[in-house]
């Protein structure tokens, strides 16, 4: 009786572990050094024409406007010395080739010391059929527009489902410090 509830708390254990994990994370690339630009310097969203009419792009500049009005910058579509492009992209998710993919049915004919057994079992992937959905990145580009130079580029990547306001906030964490290189970026709210 012992080891039966000793087995059983290690797999609660077990199982509640698994459960757990981490908080989620963006994947982010900064690509140019830490920029220095004067307060106040202005800026403009640019977009292309293949983003009118995108759902998240009024988002995504929400979140982009809320993190560089603390770096210095303004918002003036009219005159900004900055272009400010955000764009969104979805990765092509995958399914797992093999049978680890999706539910599966087993049959077992087994011993032991007090006789023989058969059984039929039933298997459910514990968190989904194991297809990866696609994933997300958002790039965030600063263009002088006077010179067309890029004077900051970063982009965060994410799992499926992460919102691109969150991505564009990982994006310009640290603007505009951010050094250049890869880390990891926890998505807040």
């Amino acid at each position: 009786m012992l080891n039966r509830r000793l087995l059983l708390a290690t797999c609660a254990a077990v199982f509640v572990g698994a459960c757990a994990s981490t908080p989620p994370a963006a994947t982010v690339q900064v690509f140019t050094p830490a920029v220095s630009l004067a307060p106040g310097s202005t800026y403009r969203h640019g977009r292309l024409p293949s983003q009118a009419g995108l759902a998240a792009q009024p988002e995504m500049e929400a979140a982009a406007d809320a993190l560089l009005a603390p770096a210095g910058l303004r918002r003036d579509d009219a005159a900004g010395r900055l272009s400010v492009q955000l764009a969104l992209t979805e990765e092509p998710g995958s399914a797992p080739a093999g049978l680890w993919g999706g539910p599966s049915l087993g049959v077992a004919i087994g011993g032991g010391s007090r006789g023989s057994g058969v059984g039929v079992g039933l298997g459910i992937p514990i968190g989904g059929s194991g297809a990866v959905p696609p994933a997300r990145r958002v790039q965030v580009l600063l263009r002088d527009l006077s010179s067309g130079q890029v004077v900051y580029q970063s982009q965060a990547s994410g799992g499926p489902g992460t919102s691109a306001a969150a991505l564009v906030r990982a994006a310009l964490a640290d603007f505009p410090q951010a050094a250049p290189g890869t880390r990891q970026v926890p998505l807040g709210g």
